[in-house]
């Protein structure tokens, strides 16, 4: 496929009965240990098709968007394309993919809050023309350059965050929304919808009830100007927990029969991006090296755990910040450690951190955790994975993306051809892996070295 990442040419494994994607894992740290001992992810694809299936039972009629940046690998691409999400882009680079892709334009929004001038020409040469605005400044942008575009008026929303103050990071008040349709109206710019976002770490109901509230009073105004609205779009933020996806179902369904009924003719989208993608994905590291360290309360304030005489390890793993851990730089990422090695229940236990191989004081992916004594050599495992990790590579110290190896069991497999759920690019991707694995980074599995 003419301009796909170097990784367009992946490969899934199906997996006989009996095999499971730790069993991979197994294999494949075995193969590394005598090889390179490179870092490697194993994605279970399966897990795509269970979210979504999810998604429908819990979310419908609600129409999952997916956001490109979240994990941009063609594989779950084209899987989640199969299944009939749409797709949002945040750059020229993503939605190259799309089309490459050959995803319908008509389901891909482009919804950067901050768009350069080259990437709107390219999405209106591409006929991608549903984006986001939440200024003057950048309507006129749009104006200028997307004649043909469809905009969602994207409103701030309030968040109660310890102190009660709006969100204004991104978004527009609805006092800013009537002089946004008077601009947009003296540029025959159309606007056809209400985008809002709510963030994960908001735990109030209410938040809910202002933002759908505040975009009924948006799409109100805009009769008045003689806008026909179609679209709201609640944002993302949906974690990849069913239990949460379950509440946010509990609060916003009745608010949405209140203000938006299925009589009104309003589209009701969504922008589930780790809830897809973070769960089917595990990252296996190696430790290249060790360092202990005399206790000292001023190290890590984490680390209170250990006494006075027992050491403190540090150790430094073949990936970091610069890479498949680029999510800790900028918000909170709870990575949890798995020590592959079988170690005995009763062996001692040691405040530990983990850190990249940068050797930059930003590169601690874990302060501080219980751990056995690990050698230079050994492998942890890092479970959902998927969100934020394997997007572009950085060129910081000369890092290369870890391997990735996709996977699905045959189970999973039956179920997707049950529901039609393919496609002629997905199908020639897939083989047959035996119930005795002897799989070499040679075989088919996918690299996206």
């Amino acid at each position: 496929m003419k301009g796909l990442p170097e990784d367009a040419n992946y490969s899934i494994g199906l997996l006989d009965e009996g095999i499971t994607p730790a069993d991979v894992i197994d294999n494949y740290i075995f193969e590394q240990t005598h090889t390179g001992k490179k870092a490697f992810f194993v994605g279970d694809l399966g897990k795509l098709m269970k979210k979504h299936i999810e998604w429908q039972n819990v979310m419908a009629p609600i129409k999952p968007f997916y956001p490109v940046r979240c994990n941009s690998t063609p594989a779950v691409l084209e899987i989640l394309a199969a299944l009939g999400t749409g797709f949002v882009c945040s750059s020229k680079t993503e939605m190259a993919m799309l089309q490459d892709l050959a995803i319908a334009p008509e389901n891909i929004m482009y919804i950067n809050p901050c768009k350069q001038a080259s990437h709107i020409k390219y999405a209106a040469k591409a006929g991608i023309n549903i984006m986001t605005c939440d200024n003057d400044i950048e309507l006129q942008k749009i104006a200028r350059n997307h004649p043909n575009a469809r905009l969602l008026l994207h409103i701030a929303t309030e968040e109660i965050n310890g102190v009660e103050e709006m969100s204004m990071k991104f978004g527009t008040t609805l006092k800013n929304c009537r002089h946004l349709m008077e601009l947009a109206k003296e540029l025959e710019v159309q606007i056809v919808g209400v985008k809002f976002h709510v963030s994960n770490s908001c735990k109030e109901p209410q938040v809910y009830l202002h933002a759908v509230s505040d975009a009924r009073c948006v799409f109100d105004m805009a009769e008045e100007f003689g806008f026909k609205m179609n679209i709201l779009d609640i944002g993302g933020s949906f974690t990849g927990s069913e239990l949460q996806l379950k509440e946010v179902n509990r609060v916003i369904s009745p608010l949405l029969v209140d203000y938006f009924p299925e009589e009104s003719g309003v589209n009701v989208i969504a922008e589930p991006g780790r809830y897809y993608v973070s769960s089917a994905f595990t990252l296996a590291v190696n430790i290249i090296a060790k360092k202990a360290v005399e206790y000292d309360k001023h190290l890590s304030t984490g680390m209170e755990q250990a006494r006075s005489d027992e050491p403190v390890f540090m150790y430094y793993m073949n990936d970091g910040v610069y890479g498949s851990f680029a999510n800790k730089l900028s918000e909170k990422l709870n990575a949890i450690p798995e020590v592959h090695k079988k170690y005995k229940e009763d062996e001692p236990l040691f405040a530990s951190s983990l850190w990249g191989p940068s050797c930059d004081e930003l590169d601690e992916i874990v302060e501080s955790c219980l751990l056995p004594e690990l050698s230079v050599g050994d492998w942890l495992i890092f479970d959902n994975m998927g969100s934020g990790t394997l997007g572009e590579r950085s060129t910081f110290n000369d890092y290369q993306r870890p391997l990735t190896y996709y996977v699905m069991s045959f189970s999973d497999w039956y179920e997707m051809q049950d529901a039609g759920i393919t496609s002629d690019t997905l199908m020639k991707n897939f083989f047959f892996v035996p119930s005795c694995i002897q799989l070499s980074p040679e075989d088919r599995f996918s690299t996206a070295a």
